[in-house]
């Protein structure tokens, strides 16, 4: 089989991550048949004698957790989030009564993302059921604008992500060894930072936005850069080299596959 590299790698990854995105923006549809709740309702739900059921609810999405009941039925460590929306919690690790409710609005972007990724698992684990009505659905079970914000909030992250997937793709990071008796070493390989592909760079420090350090990052010597219009057949022939983020290492031949830094 042909292996995919350079570009045609980095596309796919970009679309098969904007497919994944558009997986889950699609799970705050219309679903026909949820039910919706009220919390008191929602509360009869704990798993304990003549329990109707045992649910619990993240960002209003009531899941029924039976098949997972040792985790969270009377006396089990997650029992606190069974019958309520706890979603706070989730992010906080807070499980007394006061820290399992669903306000998150002064929750960070990154604890945000990090209540994506609970949502993610409850998704593919255990089946939804319903809404609660409150914070994060009206009435008419329609998201209300709190959850609209959360959402915005969770776009942005696979964004994000999508984002990094492609630098990684166009700059996989360096193979690196320490030793005191030797110093450091950096190298590329077509399997460096994870990435297969089929070439191998040059280690050059890339400098990111805000970042105190530069990353070592393996680049592309030969063919048009990654950032190249479509279509377009000039260039100088030096992959991504150019590239204003890149730096080269003091005492490494520009174009060596690897570089070391012995003591002295």
């Amino acid at each position: 089989m042909r292996r995919l590299g350079g570009r045609g790698l980095l596309l796919g990854l970009a679309a098969a991550a904007a497919a994944a995105a558009a997986r889950w923006l699609g799970w705050w549809s219309d679903r026909a048949g949820l039910r919706l709740f009220v919390p008191e309702e929602l509360a009869r739900y704990r798993g304990g004698p003549g329990a109707p059921g045992l649910y619990l609810a993240l960002l209003g999405r009531v899941y029924d957790v039976s098949p997972g009941r040792r985790h969270y039925e009377p006396g089990a460590h997650y029992s606190g989030f069974a019958g309520r929306d706890a979603s706070r919690a989730f992010v906080t690790g807070d499980y007394s009564e006061a820290g399992l409710v669903d306000d998150v609005s002064d929750l960070s972007f990154s604890e945000v993302l990090t209540l994506q990724n609970w949502l993610s698992f409850y998704e593919k684990n255990y089946e939804l059921v319903g809404r609660v009505i409150g914070r994060f659905y009206g009435e008419d079970g329609l998201p209300t604008p709190t959850l609209t914000r959360v959402e915005a909030v969770m776009a942005r992250g696979a964004e994000a992500g999508q984002r990094a997937l492609q630098e990684k793709q166009k700059f996989p990071p360096c193979n690196a060894e320490w030793s005191s008796g030797r110093g450091s070493r950096l190298w590329c390989s077509t399997e460096s930072g994870g990435v297969s592909r089929d070439w191998v760079g040059v280690p050059r420090k890339l400098y990111r936005p805000g970042a105190k350090e530069p990353h070592c990052v393996c680049v592309r010597t030969t063919g048009p850069p990654s950032d190249q219009a479509p279509g377009l057949t000039a260039h100088a022939n030096r992959g991504d080299l150019d590239n204003p983020g890149l730096g080269e290492y003091a005492g490494c031949p520009p174009l060596a596959v690897a570089c070391s830094f012995p003591l002295f």
